[in-house]
């Protein structure tokens, strides 16, 4: 390749903290990015966490990593925000709403004046609603606004599904699709073991004595793993910072994977003006296609409730351009 060509895969990551820092040192250990770029409001801490990864540099390949600031957004290749008011003990993400709301617009209005080209990945909470906060107040085209969505939440069913079946992870291929909450929901219908219709595999599985015995738990034990995490050490970061560096695998080295990221709906689903954890065909541009996968009449709906839920909560947000 002419070197006059080349364009280094720098990504700015916002927010310095647990997840940003974790995040910071799997794509280190990966070698997904040529530059790694940490702005924070602690600007010291920032330099501290760079520092602390850069004296490992010789264990990791070839990579600079810094603190930075604004003007860093320019020639990004992705920028992915983790900054914003932590989750409480017993505190649901959607109660964050307003807070980080606030925190979400002020970082896009910089990365929209800095003229940036990146991809833009949404992390803090709750992650539906500020990806489309971002997406709105951007401008930009919906698919290079993205959340994390329900990809850690996947990845969680995936790991319950395994240990239950006793089978390698590897083989489940699973997803749970809504918010990144509460009103979240397995998909069942798309559920496979090594390319079986889960149905069809438990059928000629002995590990259960019925089938569909325990599909409730499983999904409560998905949607409440994070509540029991924070619960324990007051945070989640490796999981989450894995999920991540899997999304930005998909953008930085264009793998057309097939992620369920938060992506802002136009007709899919027959949901508009909501941002929701879905099927998504990912490359170097964000978000490809949102795939519309033909759901049964009851994953149907609580696709629809777990829209409602979030537009309420996008319509109580005191932001000028969501008006």
């Amino acid at each position: 390749m002419n070197q006059h060509h080349w364009k280094p895969r720098k990504v700015v990551i916002v927010g310095a903290g647990n997840v940003g820092s974790t995040y910071a040192f799997t794509l280190a250990l990966r070698g997904l990015a040529d530059e790694i770029v940490l702005i924070d409001a602690n600007r010291d801490f920032a330099k501290g966490q760079a520092l602390d990864m850069m004296h490992g540099q010789a264990f990791f390949p070839s990579i600079q990593i810094r603190e930075g600031g604004p003007a860093d957004y320019t020639d990004a290749a992705l920028i992915v925000i983790t900054a914003g008011a932590k989750q409480q003990p017993g505190e649901t993400r959607l109660s964050l709403v307003q807070r980080n709301a606030i925190i979400i617009k002020s970082c896009m209005d910089e990365i929209v004046a800095a003229k940036s080209e990146a991809v833009v990945l949404i992390v803090s909470n709750p992650v539906d609603i500020l990806t489309y906060v971002a997406h709105k107040v951007s401008g930009w085209p919906r698919g290079r606004v993205i959340g994390s969505g329900t990809v850690l939440d996947s990845a969680r069913f995936r790991h319950l599904l395994a240990q239950r079946c006793n089978v390698d992870v590897h083989n489940v291929h699973a997803h749970i699709m809504g918010e990144h909450g509460d009103s979240e929901f397995a998909a069942w219908s798309i559920t496979n073991m090594a390319g079986m219709p889960i149905d069809h595999y438990c059928e000629t599985c002995e590990k259960c004595p019925e089938p569909r015995l325990g599909r409730d738990e499983i999904v409560a034990e998905v949607r409440n793993s994070a509540y029991h995490v924070i619960g324990y050490k007051g945070a989640t970061w490796f999981a989450v910072a894995l999920a991540l560096a899997d999304i930005s695998t998909s953008i930085l080295r264009n793998h057309h994977s097939v992620l369920t990221v938060s992506a802002v709906l136009d007709g899919e689903y027959g949901e508009h003006g909501v941002a929701l954890g879905v099927p998504s065909l990912m490359s170097w541009r964000g978000v490809d296609t949102v795939l519309q996968v033909d759901l049964p009449e009851e994953e149907a709906a609580a696709l629809h409730k777990s829209a409602a839920t979030l537009r309420d909560i996008i319509a109580s947000i005191d932001i000028p351009e969501l008006k």
